[in-house]
């Protein structure tokens, strides 16, 4: 296998499941994810054929994807938000009340995400579940690292003050 396939193939590996995950909980479906996934890494296999530099790899993966679920939904010629359903957070041994409360609170979180806008959800994702640096973030969103810090204060309070509403 050349260089390029080895290099490539441990990008793929590394990202694949974060990129589908990102995908996935923007489109909420398995199939448009999958598909969206697949261009992703098309797209990316294109520049590493080409030998072209990519100096944040990470960056470079999210940028084509966040592209890749914002065309989709132009194609669709609607827009959708993050259904923050899909999310699955499993604790490897609660007891039934510790499960009970759980689930309900995770609900009542992943129902004040989705009132976000698009953007602050993207970065609560990415902080969050995909445990990404500010400073990555701002490469991905290609804005600069104290607008992104504003912009996770601003959604952490929104999901806050939905919290404390209901």
């Amino acid at each position: 296998m050349s260089k390029i396939r080895k290099k490539f193939s441990r990008f793929y590996s590394t990202y694949v499941e974060k990129i589908y995950r990102f995908v996935y909980l923007k489109v909420s479906s398995q199939e448009i994810a999958e598909d969206l996934t697949s261009r992703v890494f098309t797209q990316s296999w294109n520049k590493f054929r080409i030998g072209q530099d990519i100096k944040n790899p990470r960056a470079y993966i999210y940028q084509i994807a966040r592209n890749e679920v914002v065309n989709y939904y132009r194609q669709k010629s609607k827009f959708r938000t993050v259904s923050v359903e899909s999310v699955e957070i499993i604790d490897p041994q609660p007891g039934i009340e510790e499960k009970n409360q759980l689930g309900s609170d995770i609900e009542e979180v992943r129902k004040a995400i989705s009132c976000l806008n698009d953007d602050y959800q993207n970065v609560v994702i990415w902080r969050y579940l995909d445990n990404l640096p500010i400073k990555e973030i701002a490469g991905i969103m290609e804005r600069p690292e104290g607008t992104v810090r504003v912009m996770l204060h601003r959604a952490l309070n929104k999901v806050r003050e939905k919290l404390e509403v209901e």
